[in-house]
């Protein structure tokens, strides 16, 4: 096997890893503190960290890949990972909930830098591996490395969520975060053994204003995944399981709805270059599909909140589940030619920085969305949540209209 190959069939599996164990942390807080009497607002409050952490763990982490090596950012979220899930097992049933609140609120921060950290170094490690593979006679194929990267990665999320939901029920809150710290010690000892350590090291940017600079491209991409992530989560993180929970399903049957949901949701990411046939004249097929796709999204939320208004013999939790499945299909396009175009454009040379700088962003709108999440929940429903995602996907829609149709990155 080609080395490039190799080193991309490693860093996917680490990250499988790390993804089916962050995907059932999510399910494991939200749950087990819905279960105690939280609100949806401080619900939403307990990931605000999270992911508050994760726009500087981007930024900072791709300048630090570039510097030191992705390898070695690699190993640091994985250990950071395990740090987090180890302070979030010494929360005690005694403390007084502000207390309580606070710890969660701190170790989510912690499991937010390292997934951010994780998914930088990952990501910036298919653009090197891509440009080894090239060097060595293999084709070009990044998009379908990144589209089954991204796509097996979600589908990896989405066990997570019904292996947190399962594992909460089976061995309790703390027992399941020592299991799962457990099972990524085993993956980054996998990740020391097995990966160069200087992987992807270059020259990193020196100034604050060559560190900003990044390409028309990259910025208007950034912003887009903003608005992008944002409607995702804006209903996502708190208004659909807790709308569901408050429907009669229990956390098994919650965590195994948003488990086969990311999962559908992955396999169809995968599938993107096949539905979008890659360019050979700059990006003129993937630039108008992230147009395109933007729109229908935007389409789906609205038709949902028309669907509950409306006087159907249909119950809504069912109607949410089939709109779901919509969003599902075409958000997972959207966000697959989104993350290809990010590497389209990237430069060569600091590729880990420009990677970094956009899940900058698409920290940034998680952030909004999950705090949109609780307060939209909590003031009109899930209906609230589903207007505001419509209204931040014509956001997305209205960006990308500026995405220009070359890769050319900003002179170094």
């Amino acid at each position: 096997m080609a080395t490039g190959t190799r080193n991309y069939a490693i860093v996917t599996a680490a990250y499988w890893g790390f993804t089916l164990t962050d995907g059932a942390l999510r399910m494991l807080v939200l749950l087990h503190f819905f279960q105690l009497g939280y609100s949806p607002f401080v619900l939403s409050f307990l990931f605000l960290l999270y992911e508050a952490a994760g726009i500087a763990a981007n930024f900072i982490g791709g300048w630090l890949a570039a510097r030191f090596g992705i390898t070695r950012m690699l190993t640091v979220g994985l250990t950071t990972q395990i740090t987090g899930f180890l302070v979030l097992s010494a929360l005690s049933p005694d403390w007084a909930a502000v207390v309580s609140v606070a710890w969660v609120v701190v170790a989510q921060g912690i499991c937010g830098v390292a997934k951010d950290l994780t998914k930088t170094a990952s990501k910036s490690a298919i653009k090197v591996a891509e440009k080894d593979a090239r060097a060595e006679g293999a084709e070009g194929r990044l998009f379908k490395w990144v589209a089954w990267f991204t796509g097996s990665k979600n589908a990896m999320k989405g066990l997570g969520f019904f292996l947190g939901g399962l594992l909460l029920e089976l061995l309790g809150f703390r027992i399941a975060l020592w299991v799962m710290a457990g099972a990524l010690a085993v993956v980054l000892l996998g990740v020391v053994l097995s990966l160069p350590p200087m992987m992807g090291k270059s020259k990193a940017s020196s100034t604050a204003r060559e560190l900003f600079g990044k390409s028309k491209g990259v910025n208007l991409l950034a912003a887009a995944r903003i608005f992008l992530f944002g409607a995702r989560d804006v209903w996502f993180v708190v208004g659909v399981p807790v709308f569901l929970y408050a429907s009669g399903w229990t956390f098994t049957m919650v965590g195994g709805f948003m488990a086969v949901w990311t999962v559908f949701y992955g396999l169809v990411q995968a599938s993107a270059p096949a539905i979008i046939r890659r360019s050979l004249d700059g990006l003129s097929r993937e630039v108008p599909a992230a147009r395109l796709w933007s729109a229908l999204l935007a389409l789906v939320p609205a038709l949902i909140i028309a669907a509950l208004a409306a006087d159907i013999a249909v119950r809504p939790d069912i109607i949410l589940v089939i709109g779901l499945a919509i969003f599902g299909f075409a958000f997972a396009i959207n966000s697959s030619v989104h993350s290809y175009l990010i590497l389209a454009y990237a430069g060569s040379e600091k590729a880990a920085e420009d990677v970094g700088f956009y899940y900058a962003a698409n920290a940034a709108g998680r952030f909004a969305g999950t705090l949109l999440s609780g307060l939209l929940y909590q003031w009109g429903g899930l209906s609230a949540c589903l207007a505001g995602s419509a209204l931040m996907l014509l956001a997305c829609f209205a960006t990308t209209l500026a995405l220009p149709l070359d890769r050319t990155p900003p002179a170094s």
